[in-house]
């Protein structure tokens, strides 16, 4: 199993922002056939350390992890949202054990 994990600094975290952004994410549950889990979390603190926003993904395999970054919904349609809206993004892949 393979976790994808990305935070998400927005350039303006309105909470009707932080909800479209929320929203657009979530919207891949069932777009997506290699996507086995999809969670999006709110930041709750604000610091000045925090993301605004957490998307944790899991796959199957490496390789169902690179089908889904290329899949037409995520990468024509929710990536060019996203981007319109993050000032930045970090990103871990990692493997369950």
């Amino acid at each position: 199993m393979i976790t994808h994990i990305v935070f998400f600094k927005l350039v303006e975290s309105s909470p009707e922002i932080v909800q479209a952004v929320q929203e657009m994410l979530l919207s891949m549950q069932g777009k997506i056939p290699q996507l086995l889990h999809l969670e999006v979390g709110v930041d709750l603190v604000k610091s000045d350390r925090s993301y605004d926003l957490a998307l944790v993904t899991r796959f199957a395999s490496l390789g169902d992890l690179q089908t889904y970054q290329l899949h037409p919904y995520h990468a024509e349609t929710v990536v060019p949202f996203v981007k319109k809206i993050a000032k930045s993004s970090v990103t871990v892949d990692y493997e369950n054990k």
